[in-house]
C-alpha cells in the first residue's frame, strides 16, 4: 500500500468537522493511499467542497488509522477510492474493503491496475451487492494545480455515484488552440468495467512512444556541431509546431535545469502498462511497431554491456573481419 506522505495539507481532524452546509452540499470520499498522487487528488477534492476522509498505512498524513475507521466515517451509501501501488496491495485492500463495505457503496480503483484484474474485483464485490468503478488517472505531480484526466470503466449506475469526485478532479473545460471548448475533454466514462484501465494503459502505451521520439530527437541534435543551442531549439518547438505537447513543455523544463542531462543516467524504468499494451495488441493482431521499439529501448537502456550487441559485434568482426572494441582497453582492434 501506498505509504508516502500526502503532498497536500491533512489534518486527523479533517475528516469530520466539515460545517453542516458543506455536508449538504458535497459529497464524502474515502481516499486510501495518501502519497504523490492520492495526497494530491484528496486535496483537490476538498477545494471542491467535498469532505474526504483517508487513510494511508503511515501515520501522519492520514484521517483515521484503519480501513475500518475510514468506512466507520463515512455515511452510507459510501464511494471508497483506493489509490495504492497495482497488483498485490490494490488486490489485498479490494478483497478487505469487500468484508467492511455494505449493499449499495461503490469501491474505486484509481490505480494502474492491469484491466483484466478489474473484473475480477467486480465479481467478487457484486456478491455482497458492491459496485465497482475502474479509473484511469492521468495527470501526475501537476494533477492538483491542473486537474486529472479521468479514463473510467463501470456500470452507468455506479458511475453516477462517483460523478461528484470525478468532476472535481478533472481539468476545467478550456478551449484548445483554434478550437471550440470541448466540455468532455479530461472524463470520459470509456465502457464498462475494465474499459477505465484498459484506456489508460493504451495511453501510456503512446506516451512511451512519444518520449521516446523526444527523447531521439534530443540525441541528434545534441550529437552534431551544426546546433549550438540544443536547449533552444527544443523550446522553439513550444509554439506554432505540430509536435508541440505537454511532454515538451516538461522536456524544455528539464533542460532549463539541467542544459546537457548530466545529473541524470540514461536508465529508464516501465511501469508495467507499456508492456501490457503491447500484448494486447498481439491478442487483437494490431501493428504497433512504435510503442513496441519504445519499451524496447528502455530494456536497452538498463544494459551497460548489451549482451546483443556483443553478439553483433562478434559477428561483423567473423563474417567481415571488422573491428572489434576490446572490454580492457577501450579501443579498436583488429582481429588476429
Amino acid at each position: 500500500m501506498d505509504t508516502h506522505d500526502s503532498a497536500g495539507p491533512t489534518a486527523a481532524s479533517r475528516g469530520t468537522t466539515e460545517t453542516s452546509s458543506t455536508r449538504r452540499t458535497g459529497v464524502q470520499l474515502g481516499m486510501i493511499g495518501l502519497g504523490k498522487m492520492g495526497g494530491n487528488m484528496a486535496e483537490r477534492v476538498r477545494r471542491a467542497g467535498h469532505e474526504v476522509v483517508g487513510y494511508d498505512r503511515a501515520p501522519g498524513a492520514r484521517d483515521v488509522d484503519s480501513l475500518q475507521g475510514l468506512v466507520d466515517a463515512l455515511q452510507a451509501p459510501r464511494v471508497v477510492w483506493v489509490m495504492v501501488p497495482a497488483g498485490d496491495p490494490t488486490r489485498q485492500t479490494v478483497r478487505e474493503l469487500g468484508e467492511l463495505l455494505s449493499p449499495g457503496d461503490v469501491v474505486v480503483d484509481g490505480g494502474n491496475s492491469k484491466y483484466t484484474d478489474d473484473k475480477v474485483h467486480a465479481d467478487e464485490l457484486a456478491e455482497k451487492g458492491i459496485g465497482y468503478v475502474d479509473a484511469g488517472v492521468s495527470g501526475g505531480v501537476w494533477g492538483l494545480q491542473n486537474g486529472y484526466a479521468l479514463m473510467v470503466g463501470g456500470s452507468a449506475e455506479d458511475v453516477a455515484k462517483v460523478q461528484p469526485v470525478f468532476d472535481a478532479l478533472k481539468p476545467p473545460a478550456e478551449a484548445a488552440e483554434g478550437a471550440p471548448v470541448n466540455p468532455g475533454a479530461g472524463f470520459v466514462h470509456a465502457g464498462p468495467v475494465g474499459a477505465g484501465h484498459f484506456a489508460k494503459m493504451v495511453h501510456n502505451g503512446i506516451e512511451y512512444a512519444m518520449m521516446q521520439a523526444y527523447g531521439e530527437g534530443y540525441e541528434l541534435l545534441e550529437k552534431v556541431d551544426l546546433i549550438q543551442d540544443v536547449p533552444g531549439v527544443v523550446a522553439s518547438w513550444t509554439q506554432g509546431t505540430v509536435i508541440r505537447s505537454w511532454l515538451l513543455d516538461l522536456l524544455v523544463r528539464a533542460l532549463q535545469e539541467d542544459p546537457e542531462l548530466e545529473r541524470i543516467t540514461g536508465y529508464a524504468e516501465d511501469s508495467g502498462e507499456g508492456r501490457w499494451t503491447v500484448e494486447a495488441a498481439i491478442d487483437n493482431a494490431v501493428p504497433m511497431p512504435a510503442i513496441s521499439a519504445s519499451l524496447f529501448a528502455r530494456f536497452s537502456s538498463r544494459q551497460d554491456d548489451s549482451p546483443t550487441m556483443k553478439a553483433v559485434a562478434a559477428l561483423r568482426n567473423q563474417f567481415g573481419g571488422h573491428a572489434v572494441r576490446s572490454i580492457d582497453t577501450g579501443v579498436a582492434e583488429k582481429p588476429a
